[in-house]
C-alpha cells in the first residue's frame, strides 16, 4: 500500500490549533498543541479517505505552494499510510489467494489497478444487491 500527502492549513487558535484540507471538503480537526493537532489530522483523514464501504479513495492532493495562507496559519503535509492506520484502528484484513485470466493480470497491472480495492468494491456490491 502506497503512502499519500496532503496539505493540511494549520491555523493557530488561543488553544491550540485548527486543521484543514483544502482537497477534501469537511474534513476538519483540532488539537491542543501542533503536535496533537498533527496526531488528529492523520485520523481525521483516515477517516475521510475510507469510503462508506471500507475501500480508501484517494483524492487528487493539491501543491503546497498553490494554497495561500493568512493570520499565522501555514501548510504541511500530512502523510496517510494506509496499513499504519489500519493497525491503529484495528481493521483487520484478510488475505485471500484468487484465480483471474493473465490477460485481466498484466493489463490491470499496466493501469496501476488496487487489485485488493478493486476485488473489495466488487464484493461489496454484490453484498449490497444480495442483502438488498
Amino acid at each position: 500500500m502506497a503512502k499519500h500527502f496532503y496539505p493540511a492549513v494549520f491555523s493557530p487558535e488561543t488553544d491550540g490549533y485548527t486543521v484543514s484540507f483544502p482537497d477534501l471538503p469537511g474534513c476538519f480537526t483540532e488539537g491542543d498543541s501542533l503536535e496533537e493537532a498533527y496526531e488528529m489530522a492523520f485520523a481525521a483523514l483516515g477517516l475521510y479517505l475510507q469510503g462508506e464501504n471500507g475501500v480508501f479513495l484517494y483524492p487528487v492532493a493539491s501543491l503546497p505552494s498553490a494554497l495561500v495562507c493568512e493570520g499565522g496559519a501555514f501548510v504541511a503535509l500530512v502523510e496517510f499510510d494506509e496499513a499504519e492506520y489500519q493497525r491503529k484502528h484495528g481493521i483487520e484484513l484478510v488475505k485471500k489467494t484468487l484465480t483471474i485470466p493473465s490477460w485481466v493480470n498484466a493489463t490491470a497491472e499496466k493501469l496501476g489497478v488496487n487489485f485488493s480495492a478493486t476485488l473489495t468494491e466488487a464484493l461489496v456490491e454484490v453484498i449490497q444487491a444480495k442483502t438488498a
